[in-house]
């Protein structure tokens, strides 16, 4: 039985405490609206506002289906190396451009980059692929709209986003020039490491994340479906610089030292850092931990030195 009193800090605790008063552990056990308009109230509660210099702007993505709804964040004097893809967090049924709008604003003001936020399409409505396709399809957008160099970014759900983005545009002439993923679900081994160790860990569970994966499937077995789960891809060869960052007291810390792994193993360079004591979830906690707010000024660095094409590591 993992000792969480002891592995967790009192500035951390205080801010689980403060999530499970808005979004009660048992959440997943209500409907999906209700959960939807829980996260949110949550993520309202935990908005610190936007940097001074920082202004948004929103818009869409056109598709021969639908319009997929983006939030673009400038700086005064924005830095031109590189803009940043950022995919939210959620489960891929929860969030939005509003529940990250703080981070996302953040991101832009510490790198200086245009930071473009997607609001892909969520489960049950639109099981997988709509997720996937939408990521994919906002950086075809990206690739034809901007000549910078595109970074992908994403948290959690948004992590496994991205990762799965890099692997299908490895062969595009406008690759990502580097991945950001922070706590994400990559889909490894859950018979082993922190699936096992961290399964009832505060703020997300083993239970939490099967609910999740049977939402977004819609209950289809799709063993092997690169595009839901990175690492069931066999070539991580010619991925880009990566760098993922975990948190220690969650059951998706494995799967960021796997994939980190897999890509050094086939020749490529990645970092991956855990982050002790943390918590899924912990961005939120950034201004309230001063665990978090390191950790997002590393990941923050991450961002401005790839998108120079510098190493991070």
């Amino acid at each position: 039985m993992t000792d969480y009193e002891k592995l967790i800090d009192a500035e951390t605790w205080a801010f689980i405490e403060r999530t499970n008063s808005y979004y009660p552990p048992d959440t997943v056990d209500y409907t999906i609206d209700e959960q939807r308009e829980i996260y949110d109230r949550m993520c309202r509660a935990f908005h610190a506002g936007y940097p001074e210099s920082v202004t948004a702007e929103g818009s869409t993505i056109s598709t021969p289906t639908h319009a997929i709804p983006i939030r673009t964040y400038r700086t005064a004097a924005p830095e031109a190396s590189a803009m940043v893809l950022y995919f939210h967090g959620g489960g891929f049924i929860l969030g939005g451009l509003d529940s990250h709008d703080g981070i996302c604003a953040e991101l832009c003001a510490g790198s200086g980059y245009e930071v473009v936020s997607v609001d892909y399409r969520l489960a049950p409505e639109h099981i997988h692929p709509a997720s996937f396709d939408d990521a994919l399809a906002a950086f075809e957008w990206a690739a034809a709209a901007y000549k910078r160099p595109i970074l992908l970014c994403g948290d959690s759900a948004g992590g496994n986003l991205a990762a799965a983005v890099s692997h299908a545009t490895r062969g595009h002439k406008r690759h990502p020039v580097g991945q950001v993923l922070i706590y994400p679900g990559l889909g490894g081994d859950t018979s082993k490491g922190s699936y096992i160790t961290h399964a009832e860990a505060p703020m997300l569970t083993m239970r939490d994340l099967e609910f999740y994966k049977n939402i977004r499937t819609g209950g289809i077995d799709r063993t092997g479906d690169i595009t839901l789960a990175p690492l069931a891809d066999a070539d991580f060869a010619n991925l880009p610089p990566t760098v993922i960052v975990t948190a220690e007291c969650d059951p998706l810390s494995s799967d960021g030292e796997a994939y980190g792994r897999r890509i050094e193993a086939a020749g490529g360079k990645a970092w991956w850092h855990e982050e002790p004591g943390l918590v899924h979830g912990y961005l939120r906690g950034r201004h309230l931990i001063s665990r978090a707010r390191a950790s997002f000024g590393r990941i923050i660095e991450a961002v401005t030195v790839l998108g120079k094409g510098e190493r991070a590591w």
